[in-house]
């Protein structure tokens, strides 16, 4: 199974931007019939990445990056490059993404996806308020070709 979660905050503008890629990619889906593919909109939860990544063969993560690169820069980058041993918190909000790769792969072993991509888009923004900003908005729209391409190419 292939399982595309988008994480953000969409009312923090550029944030929003994996929300807004995996929102697309759902309404794809339901259009056309993918069996294996699902896509899942996991807010800022980072222990619904775990969650929902259990028992894929592939997963593919969207978030908006801040690296002080250009805005709208895209880095599609291995999810093992990525792993970060989530420190104890009483927080779940503390509780990432990558920290989810990294618990996946302890707790559910072989049931968590081995072949994992993250898909990072340069925000340029994420002060509070609705909608992205061009560049990021035009980055997350060639990002979601590249993902329904791969979706089809998952599918034969």
């Amino acid at each position: 199974m292939l399982s595309i979660i988008g994480c953000g905050n969409p009312y923090r503008q550029d944030d929003g931007v994996g929300i807004y890629v995996v929102q697309s990619i759902q309404k794809y889906l339901k259009q056309r019939h993918f069996p294996g593919v699902s896509a899942y909109d996991a807010g800022t939860a980072g222990i619904e990445v775990m969650f929902k990544a259990r028992g894929s063969d592939e997963l593919i993560i969207v978030d908006a990056n801040l690296s002080q690169s250009e805005p709208g820069s895209l880095f599609i980058v291995p999810g093992e490059e990525l792993v970060n041993f989530p420190e104890p918190t009483y927080n779940l909000h503390d509780f990432r993404w990558d920290h989810a790769i990294y618990s996946g792969k302890k707790i559910y072993k072989d049931a968590f996806p081995e072949n994992i991509s993250v898909y990072l888009i340069e925000a340029a923004s994420v002060e509070m308020g609705n909608g992205m900003t061009e560049l990021v908005k035009a980055t997350a729209d060639k990002v979601i070709v590249m993902i329904k391409e791969h979706i089809q190419n998952y599918a034969r």
